[in-house]
């Protein structure tokens, strides 16, 4: 039932207070009808008895409190899901923007979810390719993982996103494979970057596509990324399917939550950011996952720029204590024309040992991972000392090392943003470059790996 009130009592910037009102909940939509039959929407951000605080989704600007009544709709933002959502793309409220036909829903989910059963978690174990050997290689992305980028401004995020986005797979012939993206705070030549990249590539066809511009508003932008995990759950655990979640930037989320709260006079804590800021982080990115006894699966790639490249910001800080690792983008690397950019050193994913393998990726992948950290961390030293002493100082080994740190970033690290390496190349990659050593420096890689795989001209 609808109700509706003629109490509107103060508006300040996107905030409205209604008086009087009774049963209004949580996150509520409001409809705000104007005398000349005009409506703008809202949602309850606050109850304190029977005074509601509600958020408008537009500008107050021109509203008239006399003659305008508040109409409140009983439910909170839901998104329209069909399999028909695949190859579309949405506004952050979940509206079609491509010019194609309405969604005809199968059904109407709350985008902010239902919490998942810890029990109910299954652990995940199955290896994802990205086509990206810095990631498939050496920090192995798996199922059901949650698994940042942390870039820095005007580093290429952007470039690394779409490439995810476009070359991503599970291996197996049976298995349906999604990409949901959601653009958070970008411009509009981001946006269009995107959107004609994934139309190019023909990646738009298995991608269900959320845009959130910088100029739309700040209660839009909270919204965006909710519609893209709700959109998820659907794809995975109604239709089965492994979907892929990528996020970018979650920086501006994080702004825009900001500003929400500075607007409600909220008691500031790190950095102005609201005290809740792990706890609304970790809504959204818990709902990545697998489900005992669901074939579907959420794994997520949320993107964010640190401001200042500090990684003690609180919005890197708070993302890594909830996701199980981190991609970390390099200046140095970019600099360098190095593309990717990912500085393999710092970068981790917690899971990776889970992913990889015998029957997952190859029998020699663990032996040949921590052989390629241990090589290109020494040989990163030797570069450092030879700054600061001269070749001179180094050994023959210690040459051989530089070389091989060399080799790796120019090669195995830098691959271009359309190259897509199957994890056999990757692999093999690894061992080429690994030749550069002698065997007997291959102390972290068993002798039948060695025999097997080293090459030989």
């Amino acid at each position: 039932m609808r109700k509706e009130y003629r109490t509107i009592k103060e508006v300040v910037g996107p905030l409205m207070l209604v008086e009087n009102v009774e049963g209004v909940k949580y996150n509520e939509l409001v409809e705000i009808v104007q005398a000349d039959g005009g409506i703008r929407s809202g949602r309850v951000l606050e109850i304190n008895g029977d005074k509601a605080l509600v958020q408008l989704f537009e500008s107050s600007q021109g509203l008239r409190l006399t003659d305008s009544k508040a109409r409140f709709l009983g439910k909170s933002i839901e998104l329209a899901v069909s399999p028909d959502m695949l190859g579309r793309i949405f506004d952050g409220m979940g509206r079609p923007i491509d010019g194609g036909p309405a969604l005809i829903a199968e059904k109407h989910l709350d985008i902010n979810g239902d919490p998942m059963n810890p029990t109910a978690r299954d652990y995940p174990s199955e290896f994802i390719q990205t086509g990206v050997s810095a990631i498939d290689g050496l920090n192995t992305l798996v199922r059901g993982q949650k698994l940042p980028v942390f870039s820095g401004s005007g580093l290429p995020h952007a470039n690394l996103a779409a490439q995810i986005a476009r070359q991503a797979k599970v291996l197996g012939s049976d298995e349906k494979f999604a990409v949901v993206f959601a653009a958070v705070g970008i411009t509009f030549e981001e946006a269009d970057f995107f959107i004609s990249d994934f139309r190019k590539t023909g990646a738009i066809e298995r991608t269900v596509t959320f845009i959130n511009l910088a100029n739309d508003p700040a209660v839009e932008r909270n919204a965006t990324p909710r519609m893209a995990i709700t959109a998820a759950e659907y794809l995975a655990y109604d239709l089965g399917m492994h979907v892929l979640v990528i996020i970018t930037d979650i920086t501006n989320y994080a702004e825009a939550l900001r500003e929400i709260s500075a607007a409600r006079k909220e008691v500031p804590g790190r950095r102005g950011y609201p005290g809740y800021m792990y706890t609304d982080l970790a809504t959204m990115y818990e709902r990545a996952g697998r489900i005992i006894g669901k074939q579907g699966s959420i794994t997520m790639i949320p993107i964010l720029s640190m401001p200042e490249d500090d990684v003690t910001h609180p919005i890197p800080d708070l993302t890594g204590y909830i996701t199980e690792g981190q991609i970390i983008l390099s200046r140095n690397l970019h600099r360098k024309g190095i593309t990717p950019p990912i500085d393999v050193l710092p970068s981790l994913s917690r899971l990776k040992d889970k992913g990889i393998g015998a029957g997952k990726t190859r029998e020699d992948h663990a032996d040949t991972m921590n052989q390629l950290f241990a090589a290109y961390s020494r040989g990163k030293d030797a570069k450092e000392l030879a700054v600061i002493l001269g070749d001179a100082a180094l050994s023959d080994m210690d040459k051989l090392y530089a070389k091989f740190a060399d080799a790796f970033e120019e090669q195995y690290v830098s691959q271009g943003y359309y190259t897509n390496r199957s994890i056999e190349e990757t692999l093999d990659l690894g061992w080429k470059l690994l030749s550069i050593l002698p065997k007997s420096e291959l102390k972290r890689i068993k002798e039948k790996y060695i025999e097997k795989y080293y090459p030989e001209d």
